[in-house]
């Protein structure tokens, strides 16, 4: 089972880009970010047409994931618990019915700049529910990931030029510290268990030729239970995506599990 995030950031503007690679890629699932439509308006025929079954969390402009998937799909739920006022969709989960189930939650983190405040206060308690849903994957002792754009660049190394990002919500103290409390409740970052050192990154920016100088970080990550990372054989960042047509700044990340 070959599980994916992709930040697509808006599926109008990567209608072409996305089914090109989902036909040169084929995996099983992916979880998608920012697809910046509400519901009705995501063009799920020309994903079933595929043969992905498509479940969205949508909202207008802004935000908005989706789960795609050649497999079946159960129990899907939308939005992080812990906050009945939060009406940004940021958050899908569905339990994909492969030779092993597996419980695949796709997340679009807040990127919480600028900081301080309000906007980063946000980042943080929505981290603290983030960790609270982590605690109960675990506890369920099944195979399990969280998937997507995090929004963190967890180490120095994550990025070309980590100084530049010094006083980034993306990069403070107080977000790398929350991230390292997910991953120390017992997670595995999917990336990291292949592909250690410098230099792999997951996001572009757009200006200032970032992508032809390199200039990237790492933001998207798949962090998986104990009983999900034992099935795990491989995983990948698909780079050269970034130097397609009307590419997405972000790029895939794709692991694969005996599953």
């Amino acid at each position: 089972m070959q599980i994916a995030t992709f930040n697509i950031n808006g599926i109008k503007a990567r209608i072409n880009a996305l089914p090109d690679w989902l036909r040169e890629a084929s995996p099983d699932v992916v979880v998608l970010q920012e697809i910046k439509s509400v519901d009705a308006a995501f063009p799920r025929e020309l994903f079933e047409d595929m043969g992905y079954t498509v479940e969205t969390h949508g909202q207008k402009s802004f935000n908005g994931v989706a789960i795609l998937s050649k497999l079946p799909l159960e129990d899907v739920t939308r939005g992080l618990p812990g906050d009945d006022g939060d009406e940004q969709a940021r958050w899908i989960e569905a339990t994909v019915m492969g030779d092993v189930p597996v419980r695949v939650c796709g997340l679009y983190l807040p990127n919480g700049n600028p900081a301080p405040g309000p906007k980063y206060d946000y980042k943080l308690a929505w981290m603290a529910r983030l960790k609270t849903r982590a605690a109960e994957l675990l506890a369920a002792e099944e195979p399990a990931l969280m998937a997507g754009d995090y929004n963190i660049i967890p180490l120095d190394e994550d990025a070309a030029r980590p100084e530049a990002w010094r006083k980034d919500a993306l990069a403070l103290p107080a977000s790398r510290a929350a991230f390292r409390e997910i991953l120390n409740l017992g997670f595995t970052d999917a990336f990291r268990t292949r592909v250690p050192g410098p230099g792999h990154y997951s996001f572009w920016d757009y200006q200032a030729g970032a992508w032809q100088r390199n200039d990237g970080i790492r933001i998207d990550h798949i962090l998986m239970t104990p009983d999900c990372a034992d099935l795990m054989r491989d995983c990948r960042i698909d780079a050269a995506v970034r130097g397609g047509e009307k590419p997405s700044d972000h790029v895939p990340v794709v692991v694969d599990l005996a599953a």
